[in-house]
């Protein structure tokens, strides 16, 4: 079971990484063999299923994403716990909410992640 103070450590990592625009730090939270499955991939990749696979993909796939929103700045504001998993729950610099599910290793990288995101108006 993963606990709170250390949901929120990661997550506050996380935020801080990406909020930083440094993709080394970005990717330093993600295994190997990450999985991402997005609408976003969709978006910006074309890709119909939405997943990408490995972490030079997954680098690939940011440093694309991260030259293409320049202003990307994430607001946490809320972490979930599981077993082997975190939920975090954030905003984007619209104001729309952003939930993704983390399935973390033994060693707290992230290994699949499911992001789910508010596209209204």
């Amino acid at each position: 079971m993963i606990s709170q103070d250390k949901a929120r450590e990661i997550a506050r990592e996380w935020i801080d990484a990406w909020n930083s625009h440094d993709l080394d730090s970005i990717m330093s939270h993600y295994s190997d063999e990450v999985e991402l499955t997005s609408p976003n991939v969709v978006k910006l990749l074309g890709d119909e299923k939405g997943t990408v696979r490995g972490s030079d993909a997954l680098r690939a796939y940011f440093e694309k994403g991260l030259a293409a929103f320049p202003d990307l700045r994430f607001e946490l504001k809320e972490v979930f716990t599981g077993v082997s998993s975190i939920v975090l729950y954030y905003t984007r610099p619209n104001g729309h909410p952003c939930a993704e599910l983390m399935v973390l290793n033994g060693e707290d990288k992230v290994e699949k992640v499911i992001a789910n995101y508010d596209y209204s108006e």
